[in-house]
């Protein structure tokens, strides 16, 4: 005689996973049998191991479309949809952590596939790894929004479901797993409301609310029984997100600054670096008589080469003095940082009229494989296979604000390299030390025909609003944008396409963000969550009933 537990009972977990003790142990991943029971489902294209697999992979990679440059905002809402409810039907929580992992290797092709010519079969590599992160959230979204959930079990979906993708942004958004690229929240950097959510609890919130709302839709289709619940879930986001665009604080006006864009576009073949200097060098002569206060030049405008000529130094200054401003260029070069250390930086140096100013920041997360090889001595056969780092660039050691000396006394600014303004947590510093502007220098050239470019420019909108700071996102080769202290776009963004300098005319604001003043509380709150749902979890556990010997 065999003793039920409570799988697949309205209290239990997803429909149609084995009781205890039930099975026979040797079913596929794809092909469990039913447990007795319970009547066999009909054959479907989706009880084949092979294609429910191929499901998953493109139920996860829905949520790619979100982010720009399609930039469906709106199916964000919608976008894990497909996903959740194929979890929902899997048979065995074996078949849910399969489907969650699956459908985590399609997410995260779909949104870095752009890096498929530097990365080629590690892209592969990469996404099999990270897929991991999503097999325990598969079987967190079975156990809760499986079989025929009760009012109780999918109001607790709607708030566990979305803490634990969190988690996964979390732990993903580590330097060494790639960095927080891709977060579901993100995909809102255009939408008022989200922007305003933002500015409470980062992008950490807006994720929390699009993955919330996707699972209440999961319910509401899914099943009768949760439709109430799941519906009055779905108003009371709506209605707290009303609450926020309210009552949030708001930025306060504090004048103005004018901050100049130089974007050179696409210069290549022999020469490049010299040819690049020059282009830069010329458009950064048409401003002047425009009454800029800072030029921006993007990252990795002057090369080793150019660096090292003493030349190079005077042009810059002359150019600071016949603009009547501040440049602040970036350099990748061999250096000597203040600490001794001597290796390639990528470092953002503010030049006036008689030279650098002293003040020079060091890129401190560097892009994995593409600045620098991980664990070199056993992957560094990398370099011979895609465009990885030949040689590993050296970080800098803390965030630097600088304060402009000249066109606009008084003014700090705080720099940013590339990829480092995809960490929330690096804006909310430098805005915390005193930064009233922050200035992000980045190049996508390598992936100028991607979605890259228009993902990377669209960040700034999100530091913008999280912390009540501008933001000004200069490239190489566009896009070139810059974002008021409440998020909204400022001025005409410089296309993929556009070889020119433009001057964007800057709010500046005072006060402090609910993010910036308590930083990531929403991480915290899921965090709480999941850990109420584990105690949960375990007094039922010592509360069950023991089988007995069969």
């Amino acid at each position: 005689m065999r003793i039920r537990g409570g799988r697949g009972t309205p209290d239990g977990g997803p429909a149609g996973a084995p009781a205890p003790g039930e099975g026979s142990g040797t079913a596929g991943a794809g092909d469990e049998a039913s447990p007795p029971g319970r009547r066999s489902p009909r054959a479907g294209p989706l009880t084949s191991a092979w294609t429910r697999g191929a499901a998953a992979v493109l139920a996860g990679a829905l949520p790619a479309l979100a982010f720009p440059a399609p930039g469906l905002w709106w199916f964000a809402y919608l976008a894990l949809v497909p996903w959740l409810l194929l979890i929902r039907t899997a048979r065995s929580p074996r078949r849910a952590a399969l489907d969650g992992w699956l459908g985590g290797i399609g997410f995260v092709v779909a949104v870095h596939h752009w890096l498929m010519p530097s990365l080629h079969v590690f892209i592969v590599l990469l996404a099999a790894l990270l897929g991991l992160l999503w097999a325990p959230w598969g079987l967190l979204a079975a156990r809760l929004l499986g079989g025929t959930p009760s009012a109780a079990r999918g109001a607790a979906a709607v708030l566990v479901v979305p803490s634990g993708w969190l988690m996964i942004e979390l732990v993903r958004s580590w330097e060494g797993l790639g960095g927080p690229w891709g977060l579901l929240g993100a995909s809102q950097w255009e939408v008022g409301p989200a922007l305003r959510l933002a500015s409470v609890g980062g992008v950490w919130l807006v994720s929390l609310l699009v993955v919330a709302v996707s699972t209440g839709a999961v319910l509401l289709i899914a099943d009768r029984a949760a439709r109430t619940a799941a519906g009055a879930l779905l108003v009371v986001c709506g209605l707290c997100v009303a609450a926020v665009a309210a009552w949030a604080p708001r930025p306060q006006s504090a004048g103005a600054v004018r901050i100049a864009v130089v974007q050179p576009g696409v210069v290549g073949g022999p020469g490049s670096v010299a040819r690049r200097l020059d282009r830069g060098e010329e458009l950064t002569r048409t401003l002047a008589g425009r009454d800029v206060d800072l030029v921006v030049w993007g990252e990795s405008s002057i090369g080793a080469g150019a660096w090292q000529d003493p030349r190079t130094v005077r042009r810059l200054a002359e150019l600071s003095r016949r603009v009547g401003a501040d440049l602040l260029v970036n350099v990748d070069a061999r250096q000597t940082d203040g600490s001794g250390r001597t290796g390639i930086f990528k470092s953002a140096v503010l030049v006036g009229p008689g030279g650098p100013t002293g003040d020079r920041y060091d890129k401190m997360r560097l892009v994995p494989f593409g600045e620098y090889v991980p664990a070199r001595s056993l992957l560094g056969w990398a370099t011979s296979v895609g465009r990885a780092a030949g040689e590993d660039r050296l970080r800098g050691d803390r965030q630097v604000v600088m304060a402009l000396p000249d066109g606009a006394p008084g003014l700090r600014i705080g720099p940013l390299v590339c990829f480092e303004t995809a960490f929330p947590d690096m804006s909310r510093r430098l805005v915390r030390d005193g930064a009233q502007v922050i200035v992000a220098q980045s190049a996508t050239s390598t992936f100028q025909h991607s979605w890259a470019p228009a993902q990377h420019a669209s960040l700034g909108a999100l530091r913008a609003a999280e912390n009540g700071r501008p933001t000004v996102h200069a490239t190489l080769t566009g896009i070139s944008a810059a974002y008021g202290p409440r998020g909204e776009r400022v001025g005409r963004p410089l296309s993929t396409d556009a070889s020119a300098a433009e001057v964007f005319e800057l709010p500046l604001a005072r006060g402090e963000t609910l993010y910036g003043r308590f930083g990531d509380w929403p991480v915290y709150g899921a965090l709480a969550v999941l850990a109420v749902l584990c105690a949960v979890e375990g007094a039922r556990a010592f509360r069950k009933p023991v089988p007995g010997p069969r």
